[in-house]
């Protein structure tokens, strides 16, 4: 039997599919191999983006189609690419960035849009966020929705907005994004689109329309290619290399496959529907065999009738969801329908929708059954009385749900083949009095509320509740209450609460009995993260559940259940009764004002133009490094990194039994030809290689080269590495024991900053003090979308041409040079453009450009790296976590006269650019007039990952620490903070006394203007009023407001220029500055053509259309420096406009000469004339700025408002209104992209961002699973930004300031919204407790302020404490 059915089904096949309409005909196809690595290695189509690898960041999205010949329909849905396997698309269509629109074929309005609306920064995330889009709108225009306005999509906004919630992006903040995406909807209000290229404010939203790229219908939708609708619709069977993939069409070939691996035991089979799972549990080993169980019928199948809903196994979770939202309106009754519809809701916040049109409902049960994913399917199916159906061999068998999930885990040859939700409704019992309803809800906690993050606990619960006569209150007939994803194997019935609580008359007493029995069995297991916080949630959700149902009265036969919601009121509300619910905002984000003046003194400087090559990025075209094709004979690399803080190492082995495919060779420090340097800055070195000491637990220690990337990775993850500990002293993992061992990285003397004032003197004059204070802050992941790449290429006579995404390729220039052991005229490093960089991109891109110069060096191949996001994650080290101890004395009236601070930064094992960061750190932290202020830095050389600067390096903490100092001060005296804020902000004098020079002259010191101003324009102290008043009449949601200034200092840098006019008057520029996605190309491009046109003659201005800026090539323009320090881009400009003044020195007689021979001249007459008379028509530039002059301050202030909800500790950012002075602009469009970019990253520092190390110092979160970024669904609600043009700045690049780290203090204003917000919930709480007392309000809200960290400030127990109050009172 086993053998025919082989036979039968490996038919040899070949794999036929389109990609953007291009046939594709594969006969060899490794089944392990995903769509986005052939997409990447065998097509020209480079748009799909690697980024994390595991479906949970977007940038992979391609457009699946398949053909339905039965319907003649096509199915459109986004997918990720990284975890779809190459053998599944047999006969679909996949479209990517390039097949949606391109500069050759034409731009689509989506890349338009994107491109005018200021939406892509980096651009790294882009094409996967227009292909997002372009799902959703191909999918909106086949609903039957009435024809929509020419020019607008059947979308709503509602729609636009969820299309990208699963896309990551960490430039932008999103709001341009959204704004790009709504500009389709039909209902979209015009007034509501952010700042754009189309229009001008106050312009008519006819006009606006008609500014827009026009979006066709017939746009939405590629067209799906003849050839594939004639091919077979069924799955391939495919071999190679002794690996096999199966497609099964039918229940009797599925199960001879499987009874053929029982038969060949060594074999190892994976059973595939969508394979999402991989993301999750990521996999190294290759499998025999890989059954593919899409096309067997009876796993497919939606049957629906008067019992339920049965789903097959292999139904993708968007299908399902589909399927239960139309339930049935013939068959089903109406209960029946609204639990199916919650069920579907609830479906809607797992993962991302680009996961749920793959992943299959039976997948993730199986998932949970095996392996005890935290599933939430699996909870609220329990809930329901879910029936499965399993297969095993001949045998079938049905099992409740919960059955199925206690069992030991299925065996390899079981099957799930469906579940059967059963159609719900009350039991009206026609003989009693009482009339019964039936309720339902679901409940998860996680950290984004769309879902793309897992939950802290799950719940669902359903009840029948009846209204009896002759009796005042509710009875629970009975219930069923499951929970799940706590930190437990799997999701449980809580059945001694649901006997419990069963037929009860439900009371105040009752619900209070049953949630301590609750709270005594939903324990976490030893190991969980925040147990006792998910062990509240569980309280918390079957409070919100029941409470509304223990007051009355309701009249229930009147339709309770459309009554009961979460949002449900409590009835009388005379009583001290609350809502529970989410604020319903109708879509995600509110309206959004941008506030910008304009200024054309210096056209086109000061314009709002696109950003170079945003429309490029829009279609994937645009290229990085990784884009790159690889030369003939190109080897991938991949890191071994040490797992163990400080130990010898005694060798490198591979995991037994595993089979290293395509490994080419092994380079240690040993293999090195030159010096062992893996980056070299002014402070010190860092070894590429650890050599017989690793030093830290994420220390490079080798590079394994193989034939491709996938090889690389796998046998660096099969590695093993040998340890010893002997002789050597125990690891330096904590800064305090740092300080005992003397363990210290050296400030150099002149970038130590000075105390200012008189301590002593000072506290003396104090009324208060507060002494020896303690705060911990930890660190942060860049989390740039393009992680460390590199390819080096070995060039003739010894030389190495090396492209790297990198900000600083001169520095990787001189170290790869030194560690080959050759001249430096024989290293080119060439960096285009980064795919994101924050600072992680600085002196951490060095080692991996070198580890492949050597690696190609030593093997005379080109080599090249994409580094894993795992691998990117341990190794990167990230911003410096600190400890800072402080005293402070202040005046009764919240004056401060005196401040201390001791800070102890961990650098890690290696010193980095560490050394910065004590004037960084007080360059932020002197934005209030302290009165005296002294400090003791420290830099902790520790066995840590080595940190290195990530944007706003120690000005970020530093602004933190501050406003831990006012708040702490404001507590103590019990005055309103915001008036502490005003007392100790800087007069101009007191600036000049701790800034000096770089105080300016007084008119530059806007702060005071801008702090007024942000109190008027977003109604700051009305809206205090209304967050008392809201507060006061809502017990389980608590609102909070926060208002913070900042001082930023920064400084002007030398940088380098060269520009060069081309025969036919094109303009070709070069800078020492790095595109990363800050728009320095822009505005340098914007400088040439301003300074090129001071030649004035005909035609200079359009000259901006002439400039191109080229990528920086380390032998062409020297002492490129850093791109860093948000200063790099003006600096740059003045570097060009040197070099374009030296140009126009030349150009000018030659002008005057032809102006006496004829009457105009154009700019090509011009330029060809200068080629006739040998003029030099290249100048090159090094950009020193002034001494005295080269630091400066900005200023800026942000408002925040967020409600906090009590019962799960989520924090919503509902409002931030910024105002932030960036001089005369040199383009609004951009600063105002990095004010809100910036902003955004802020707050995640602040509220969401975890970078914990295991206890050897190995970092932990690994991954987009646990490391979780904002996304759409959490940046603020409502986004107002003025950018100030402050005129005053005679010292600055045509008057222009920074603004590309500075914006990135203000999100401390979050933090503080949040705390008031804690200080009324603690306020509340106490007064539950009986006590008649102010709240302990110097408690620390600790950094980042996750939901745990906030729920156990407002108290775990709340919930208890206001029953016991309830109770006490009656």
């Amino acid at each position: 039997m086993a053998k025919n059915a082989m036979e039968t089904t490996v038919t040899k096949q070949s794999l036929v599919f389109a990609v953007n309409g291009n046939r594709f005909d594969l006969c060899d196809v490794d089944p392990s191999t995903t769509l986005l690595e052939f997409l990447r290695s065998q097509t020209s189509f480079k748009s799909v983006k690697l980024s994390c690898g595991e479906g949970g960041c977007g940038a992979c999205i391609v457009l699946l189609s398949k053909y339905d010949p039965v319907y003649d329909q096509i199915e459109d849905f986004a997918v990720n690419s990284c975890l779809t396997l190459l053998c599944s698309v047999n006969g679909c269509s996949i479209t990517t960035a390039e097949g949606v629109g391109n500069s050759k074929d034409g731009f689509h309005p989506i890349q338009e849009r994107f491109s005018g609306f200021h939406a892509s920064q980096c651009g790294f995330c882009t094409p996967g966020m227009c292909v997002s889009l372009f799902a959703a709108l191909a999918n909106a225009e086949k609903t039957n929705r009435p024809e929509p306005c020419p020019g607008f999509s059947k979308l709503t906004v509602s729609e636009a907005e969820k299309s990208i919630a699963g896309n990551l992006c960490r430039c932008t903040g999103y709001r341009p994004i959204v704004d790009a995406c709504k500009s389709f909807a039909a209902d979209v209000d015009m007034e509501d689109l952010g700042f754009n290229t189309f229009w001008r404010k106050g312009e008519s939203d006819e006009v606006k329309l008609s500014r827009l790229p026009p979006y066709n219908p017939k746009n939405a939708t590629c067209v799906f290619p003849e050839f594939l609708k004639k091919e077979i619709k069924v799955g391939a069977n495919l071999e190679s290399k002794g690996c096999r993939w199966y497609s099964p069409v039918s229940l009797e070939q599925l199960q001879s496959l499987l009874q053929m691996d029982e038969a060949n035991e060594g074999t190892s089979m994976k059973i595939i529907v969508g394979n999402t799972g991989m993301g999750y549990y990521k996999e190294l080993v290759r499998y025999d065999k890989y059954i593919d169980l899409r096309y067997v019928p009876d796993l497919s199948i939606i049957r629906k009738d008067r019992t339920g809903i049965e789903i097959g196994a292999t139904v993708t979770i968007s299908k399902a969801i589909e399927a239960l939202k139309e339930g049935n309106e013939g068959e089903f009754n109406l209960e029946a329908n609204l639990v199916f519809k919650k069920i579907a809701d609830h479906m809607e916040k797992i993962a991302s929708g680009f996961i749920r049109n793959s992943a299959s409902v039976g997948g993730n049960l199986i998932m949970a059954q095996r392996k005890h994913f935290p599933s939430d399917i699996a909870t609220i199916l329990l809930s329901v009385d879910t029936v499965v159906d399993i297969m095993n061999g001949q045998r079938h068998e049905k099992l409740t749900l919960e059955e199925f999930l206690e069992r030991p885990p299925l065996d390899s040859k079981s099957v799930l083949l469906s579940i059967k939700i059963p159609c719900w409704e009350s039991s009206r019992d026609a003989s009693s009095d009482a009339h019964t309803k039936l309720l339902y809800e679901t409940y998860r906690a996680a950290p984004r509320p769309l879902g793309n993050a897992l939950p802290y606990l799950n719940a669902a619960f359903l009840a029948e509740v009846s209204l009896s006569k002759n009796s005042t209150g509710l009875m629970l007939e009975n219930c069923r209450l499951a929970f799940g994803a706590y930190g437990t194997k799997h999701s449980i019935r809580v059945r001694q609460v649901e006997e419990f609580l069963s037929g009860k008359l439900l009371s105040i007493g009752v619900l209070f009995e049953a949630i301590k029995l609750l709270e005594s069995l939903v324990i976490p297991e030893d190991g969980t993260s925040s147990p006792a916080y998910r062990s509240s949630l569980a309280v918390g959700f079957l409070f919100e559940f029941l409470s509304p149902l223990t007051y009355f009265p309701v009249e229930i036969s009147e339709g309770l259940l459309n009554q009961y919601d979460r949002t449900l009121p409590f009835t009388n509300s005379s009583e001290e009764h609350d809502q529970f619910g989410q604020i319903n905002f109708p879509t995600l984000l509110s309206s959004s004002k941008q506030f910008i003046q304009l200024n054309n003194e210096h056209n086109p400087v000061g314009e709002p133009t696109k950003k170079t090559g945003a429309i490029l990025q829009a279609s994937g075209e645009a290229i990085y490094v990784d884009d790159i094709p690889s030369p003939k004979n190109c080897l991938h690399g991949a890191f071994i990194y040490s797992t163990e803080p400080l130990a010898w190492v005694k060798g490198i082995k591979f995991n037994h039994g595993s089979s290293l495919d395509g490994v080419i060779a092994l380079i240690s420090f040993k293999d090195i030809p030159g010096v062992n340097l893996g980056s070299k800055t002014v402070f010190g070195t860092e070894p590429l290689y650890a050599d017989e000491l690793t030093q830290g637990a994420g220390q490079r220690i080798a590079f394994v080269v193989a034939d491709t990337q996938k090889n690389a990775n796998i046998a660096a993850d099969l590695a093993v590495v040998g340890y010893d500990k002997e002789n050597l002293e125990p690891p330096i993992l904590s800064v305090e024991e740092a300080v005992e061992r003397c363990s210290f990285f050296a400030v150099p003397p002149p970038l130590y900053p000075k105390q200012v004032g008189d301590f002593s003197k000072g506290m003396a004059e104090a009324d208060h003090q507060i002494l020896s204070a303690e705060i911990k802050l930890g660190s942060q992941y860049y989390f740039y979308m393009e992680t460390q790449t590199a390819l080096a290429v070995p060039d003739e006579d010894n030389c190495m041409v090396v492209y790297s995404s990198i900000q600083c390729p001169e520095y990787a220039h001189d170290t790869i040079a030194r560690c080959l052991g050759v001249p430096g005229h024989n290293i080119r490093v060439i960096t285009r453009r980064l795919g994101g960089g924050f600072g992680g991109k600085a002196v951490k891109a060095i080692a991996v450009a070198t580890a492949c110069a050597v690696a190609a060096y030593k093997l005379h191949r080109p080599v090249r790296i994409y580094v894993d996001r795992k691998t990117d994650m341990i190794m990167s080290g990230g911003r410096h976590p600190m400890k800072i101890t402080y005293s402070v004395g202040f005046k009764a009236n919240g004056k401060i006269t005196a401040l201390k601070l001791d800070i102890l930064i961990d650098a890690g094992m290696f010193v980095d650019v560490s050394p910065i960061m004590p004037s960084h750190m007080l360059g932020a932290l002197k934005k209030y007039d302290w009165g005296a202020l002294s400090f003791d830095i420290k830099l902790c050389k520790t066995n840590l990952p080595s940190r290195a600067a990530m944007r706003a390096p120690g000005e970020l903490q530093a602004s933190y620490i501050a406003e831990v100092v006012i708040e702490h001060v404001a507590s103590t005296l019990s005055m309103e903070v915001d008036s502490v804020r005003n007392i100790n902000l800087h007069t101009h004098n007191s600036l000049d006394l701790f800034f000096a020079s770089a105080a300016g002259e007084p008119l530059e010191y806007t702060l005071p203007s801008i702090w007024d101003k942000l109190s008027t324009s977003s109604s700051f102290y009305q809206r205090k009023e209304m967050i008392k008043e809201f507060n006061r009449s809502h017990k389980w949601k608590k609102r909070g407001i926060s208002r913070v200034p900042i001082v930023h200092e920064v400084a002007m840098k030398a940088t380098p220029g060269k520009v060069s006019i081309l025969r036919d008057g094109s303009i070709v520029v070069e800078v020492g500055g790095i595109e990363m996605g800050q728009g320095l190309w822009t505005k340098v491009k914007q400088m040439t053509a301003y300074a090129l046109s001071l030649v004035k003659c005909g035609g200079t201005e359009d000259l901006l259309e002439k400039v191109r800026v080229i990528e920086a090539d380390s032998l062409s323009i020297i002492q490129g420096g850093m791109t860093a320090g948000s200063t790099t881009s003006e600096s740059s400009c003045e570097a060009v406009r040197l070099c374009c003044n030296v140009l126009v020195e030349r150009l000018v007689p030659l002008k005057e000469r032809l102006l006496a021979q004829m009457r105009s001249v154009e700019w090509e007459t011009l330029i060809l004339q200068a080629y006739l008379n040998s003029v030099n028509l290249s100048a090159s530039s090094l950009y020193v700025p002034d001494f005295s002059t080269m630091r400066y301050l900005n200023y800026g202030a942000a408002v925040s408002e967020v409600e906090v909800n009590l019962i799960t500790g989520e924090t919503t950012n509902l409002r931030t209104d910024i105002i932030y002075d960036c001089g005369k602009s040199l383009n609004p469009a951009v600063d105002l992209g990095q004010i809100e970019g910036a902003y955004v990253q802020g707050f995640g520092f602040f509220m969401f961002e975890e970078y914990p190390t295991n206890s050897d110092g190995l970092v932990i979160a690994d991954g987009t699973w646990n490391y979780k970024i904002p996304t759409v669904d959490t940046i603020p609600k409502q986004f107002n930004v003025e950018i100030l043009n402050s005129r005053n700045h005679k010292n600055r690049v045509l008057s222009s300031k920074a603004s590309g780290e500075p914006p990135l203090t203000l999100a401390v204003s979050v933090h503080y919204a949040t705390r008031a917000a804690i200080k009324e919930a603690r306020q509340q709480l106490l007064s539950w407790s009986g006590k008649n007392v102010q709240s302990d309000s110097t408690f620390q809200l600790q950094v980042p302020g996750t939901m745990p960290v906030v729920k156990e400030l407002c108290g775990l127990d709340s919930i208890q404490k206001f029953l016991q109050s309830i109770i006490g009172k009656n």
